[in-house]
């Protein structure tokens, strides 16, 4: 089996040659995504023989992924492994990855931090932050796992060619997860060490866990309404109602209304009814378009348009990129954030527009 390794770069040339250089021995093909760097990352991995993707700007870690996914799929890639360019990941770790996928045993592999005693390097903040976004995400998976933010990863052949993601920041991460459990792909952990020598990160913590956090909310909502909005909807109207019989009590007994019961009772009611409302409709929504067109409802929640929207798609392509002919090939709508982007023909991000 062919194992391609993906490397999303962004002002990466200390790290990124010698991660190239032993990411050979156990790669095939060596795909790095360059997102906008504005030092010599791109020059020295092309110097090194390897695919390089360039996007004109930065555009997320997100957008990076996309870009090796669509790379990987063009080569036909059989394995694709994504790994930090930051010298993070022990590069050797790949053959742990790589493996349950060619016995079969698993279609994405990830490479957790907190099944090795490598978890105690890592620091306080962030292993409280992965666990705050990993026990949400897990609420929306089929298998618990313990390492929701890990970037390095191994996918099988069936979910480089049939799971598309659409979040251009760091969400990512956990959509892939999502909707990959949504598919029915086998998720798998292995252990791996990290090195956290000095700061490696080039996101500040607050913003990263935030905007991450943000995203896992999103895609569980969109993907579990009945649970995401419905139990929320119970404990509300559970609420409200106690607060009810108490108001009712209380004029029983004293002869007049208490005005905080009965604020309490009245708005905790309404939340929880809007809560109920929304899940009832959202599920009915998302069943409706699975059961008349599930191709259709796969691509429409991975943001990518079929020849249904082709029109609003030439229409808003002709609108923003003069040269229509360059982006037509492939184009990139992301429904959530209402951003479009162009792809050229070998994957690389032409640019990236707001409505």
């Amino acid at each position: 089996m062919k194992t391609t390794v993906g490397i999303p770069a962004y002002n990466e040339e200390k790290n990124i040659a010698k991660i190239i250089v032993e990411s050979k021995k156990f790669a095939d093909q060596i795909i790095v995504c360059d997102d906008g760097s504005k030092d010599s990352t791109a020059t020295i991995a092309e110097s090194l023989g390897v695919i390089v993707i360039k996007h004109h700007k930065n555009l997320g870690y997100g957008s990076a992924i996309h870009s090796i996914f669509l790379k990987a799929k063009e080569i036909n890639a059989d394995i694709l492994v994504t790994i930090d360019a930051d010298g993070q990941h022990k590069v050797e770790d790949i053959a742990k990855l790589v493996e349950p996928i060619k016995k079969g045993d698993a279609d994405l592999i990830i490479g957790s931090r907190f099944l090795d005693v490598s978890s105690k390097k890592i620091p306080e903040y962030r292993k409280i932050g992965i666990k705050i976004i990993t026990k949400v995400t897990n609420s929306s998976l089929k298998n618990k796992i313990t390492d929701s933010q890990s970037g390095f990863r191994a996918y099988g052949k069936q979910v480089i060619s049939k799971l598309n993601a659409s979040d251009m920041g760091m969400g990512i991460s956990t959509e892939i997860l999502i909707k990959a459990s949504v598919l029915d792909f086998r998720i798998a952990e292995v252990p791996i060490n990290v090195i956290y020598d000095g700061n490696t990160s080039t996101h500040n913590p607050v913003s990263h866990g935030t905007s991450v956090l943000f995203s896992t909310v999103k895609y569980t909502s969109i993907e579990h309404p009945l649970k995401f909005y419905g139990i929320p909807s119970i404990i509300f109207l559970v609420i409200g109602l106690s607060f009810t019989f108490l108001s009712i009590q209380y004029y029983a007994e004293i002869g007049r209304i208490n005005e905080n019961i009965t604020l309490i009772a009245a708005g905790t009611t309404l939340i929880g009814v809007i809560l109920l409302v929304t899940s009832i409709l959202l599920y009915s929504l998302v069943s409706v378009v699975r059961e008349k067109n599930p191709r259709w409802y796969t691509k429409m929640n991975t943001g990518i348009f079929l020849r249904k929207h082709e029109l609003i798609r030439k229409q808003h392509t002709r609108r923003f990129f003069p040269d229509f002919n360059l982006c037509q090939k492939n184009y990139f709508y992301n429904l959530f954030f209402m951003k479009s982007i162009a792809f050229t023909g070998d994957g690389s991000i032409l640019c990236k527009t707001a409505w």
